[in-house]
């Protein structure tokens, strides 16, 4: 397990079914703000592996020079996005184990003659036992019951007089953590309770998403596409009716539909082969039920998973559909800054490859031991308020039991 090699309060990790990487430390840390964000972050790692000297003998997705990244949802947003590159990888993947060690050279510093015949193998770090228990409770924030409701009284009301199709609406829980808190804690809950999802820690960023927003690999490209959600059921038979249900919901298939093709149209220019599952199918997790499509096919210009997480955010499953009216209103209905929730977060190699996920069920935890978490529902034609607030708390509970 990697999660007891992380440090306690400045974590660095992406991991699924228990394989991927941990990082310590900070060899580079870039910050990138309001709407050229993601350019000024595709050129910048562009410059950086240029100008770096890479040694990777494994060649494997998440070997040799990464960054661990999470963006901003919104240009606007008051939040950074990073990229950063730590000091240690320790990496595992299909049974191998991997260690990277990245160094800053200073001014005027050459790189080092290898000696393979003296080299020594990096130490790894020592694993620790997480700090105190603790508990924290998270209130609603700006977006309380009431005021979610309302708004999506109104994103209904705008949706039926035709003004858009579909608009995300998200609100927020918060809390505090002690002092010194090992946050080791609540990741290593996510990642045991939740190991078919991406479970993430970036720079205070942590959660555990199911939506695969983009993963490059040799020239390949795929996605996993989540839109319409249930709640599962208390037994066998419940839990079966609830998958059915799901999957012949009128309204959470039309949901659905606006995201696969957001995603889709995003993708095109990238690619001439894309292929995706030609009727969506029901994914579940240990709470809800999602109407899932994956997208498959091979890059056709050479683009990195920076280039194409450019492209494809916002998606319909966390904007809504038309993009841009539903960014407005998203702006005039939600009462928070969304920071980096329903932004990319994930890594990417010096071949510009890499994994990404929309990060969801998470929650933003700041130097101070201040918490956010957000989650959020889509709203159709269909949309009833109190079941969309309901939404919500279904998916909300990843991070309340892992804090609490």
């Amino acid at each position: 397990m990697l999660v007891p090699l992380l440090d306690a309060r400045h974590p660095l990790l992406w991991i699924r079914k228990g394989q991927g990487m941990a990082g310590r430390g900070e060899a580079l840390r870039l910050e990138f703000t309001g709407e050229s964000r993601f350019r000024d972050a595709c050129e910048t790692w562009r410059q950086v592996t240029a100008a770096a000297t890479v040694v990777d003998p494994l060649g494997t997705p998440g070997t040799g020079l990464i960054a661990f990244g999470a963006f901003a949802f919104s240009g606007q947003s008051a939040l950074t996005s990073v990229l950063i590159v730590p000091e240690l990888v320790i990496g595992k993947r299909d049974g191998v184990f991997w260690l990277t060690r990245v160094r800053v050279l200073a001014e005027g510093e050459t790189v080092p003659p290898r000696h393979p015949e003296r080299s020594v193998a990096p130490a790894l770090p020592p694993a620790t036992g997480f700090g105190a228990e603790y508990r924290i409770s998270l209130l609603p924030g700006a977006a309380n019951p009431d005021t979610y409701r309302a708004a999506v009284e109104e994103a209904v009301e705008r949706i039926t007089h035709g003004d858009l199709e579909k608009v995300v609406l998200a609100r927020d829980l918060v809390g505090r953590l002690p002092a010194d808190s090992d946050l080791r804690r609540v990741i290593f809950d996510l990642a045991l309770g939740y190991p078919d999802c991406w479970t993430f820690a970036v720079d205070g960023l942590i959660g555990s998403s199911p939506e695969t927003l983009v993963r490059v690999d040799h020239g390949t490209v795929s996605a996993r596409v989540l839109a319409g959600t249930i709640s599962r059921g208390r037994d066998a038979e419940a839990d079966h009716d609830q998958a059915v249900a799901l999957a012949t919901s009128a309204k959470d298939l039309d949901e659905h539909r606006f995201a696969v093709a957001s995603v889709m149209t995003a993708l095109a220019p990238h690619s001439t082969t894309l292929i995706a599952s030609e009727i969506p199918f029901t994914l579940k997790l240990p709470n809800l039920w999602h109407l899932a499509s994956d997208v498959e096919g091979a890059l056709s210009d050479g683009s990195t998973s920076l280039d194409l997480i450019a492209s494809l955010h916002p998606t319909a499953a966390v904007a809504g559909t038309p993009t841009r009216d539903a960014l407005a209103l998203i702006e005039r209905l939600e009462p928070f800054d969304r920071g980096r929730y329903a932004g990319p977060v994930g890594w990417v190699g010096a071949d510009g490859d890499g994994e990404w996920a929309v990060a969801l069920r998470c929650a933003q935890v700041d130097d101070s031991g201040s918490i956010t978490a957000y989650a959020g529902a889509g709203i159709v034609a269909g949309s009833d308020p109190q079941h969309e607030l309901l939404e919500t708390k279904m998916k909300f509970r990843p991070m309340v039991e892992a804090f609490g």
